[in-house]
């Protein structure tokens, strides 16, 4: 697109008549187009720009900024009726849909861009949604997490990092985040998800795991017994127990048996972002540095 150029990651351009067909009404078919009429004597013009493109910047793939310097424009600004600077216009599909005058304050404009802007937290919530439903629960989870770092009240999100949190072995974190869920939230996934921890928590409590459990209580310092018992947890899911139990072995004995390659092996095998694998990771790294 000719006369388009980049300015802080937003597509920029300053209107003309001769490329006013090419932008307001033909560019205008694919992204949303917001015009700023501006006057270099205008000093609240120079005060909004600045928050324009901001925002356009943000927005570079689904935005176009176009300025109208009214002074040299005056042909452009007078087909759109302006009567005051600065004006600001939103035109879609050719046709002007919003827009204010005078200096309005950031929050009030993304509220009026948010009509006509895609939503990046949707997106995410869609990955996710569509990870979890094909049984990709890692990328699901990291996802999900995004929509949180967005906005950390979204329930739908909170629901679905649980979710994966199970499915992926991480019961602690999905139980701790459950018991964290509003009262006012707790839906039907509430109880799904609950029943879901539950079961996982029942398979876990094997006949062995218990087993070895009892054997390492009558027998503290065997060593042997602590590292095939949280090798058992681990398959059971119960990642931080088994950690825990082999953090307390490389204590004992750093060059016990397969102790360290057992442990480092779990932390990698741990989801990407998941809270227990840098902290064991920095506890490991502690040991051996």
């Amino acid at each position: 697109m000719d006369n388009l150029v980049a300015n802080n990651a937003a597509t920029i351009v300053d209107i003309t008549v001769e490329n006013f067909q090419q932008v307001i009404l033909e560019a205008s078919q694919e992204k949303l187009v917001l015009i700023d009429f501006w006057a270099d004597w205008c000093e609240p013009c120079k005060d909004l720009l600045p928050i324009l493109e901001k925002i356009a910047g943000e927005y570079a793939e689904h935005l176009i900024l176009a300025k109208v310097d009214c002074e040299t424009q005056q042909e452009v600004a007078g087909q759109f009726g302006i009567r005051s600077l600065p004006t600001v216009m939103v035109v879609q599909n050719g046709q002007p849909v919003d827009g204010f005058a005078g200096v309005q304050p950031e929050a009030q404009i993304r509220e009026m861009l948010a009509k006509y802007l895609p939503n990046p937290e949707d997106d995410f919530l869609a990955a996710a949604g569509q990870a979890i439903q094909r049984g990709d629960y890692v990328e699901g989870l990291s996802n999900a997490k995004q929509v949180l770092e967005m906005s950390p009240d979204n329930i739908n999100a909170k629901y679905m990092v649980i979710d994966c949190y199970i499915e992926t072995g991480s019961i602690t974190q999905a139980k701790a985040m459950l018991d964290e869920i509003k009262l006012v939230d707790q839906d039907a996934r509430y109880n799904t998800l609950n029943g879901k921890i539950e079961l996982a928590e029942q398979a876990a409590d094997t006949p062995e795991i218990r087993q070895l459990q009892a054997s390492v209580a009558a027998n503290p310092d065997d060593l042997q017994l602590k590292v095939d018992l949280a090798v058992q947890l681990h398959q059971a899911n119960k990642s931080e127990e088994a950690l825990s139990l082999l953090l307390s072995v490389l204590k004992k004995e750093l060059g016990f048996g397969d102790a360290r390659k057992i442990m480092l092996d779990m932390i990698n095998a741990l989801t990407d972002g998941d809270a227990l694998k840098s902290e064991y990771r920095r506890k490991v790294y502690s040991l051996l540095y």
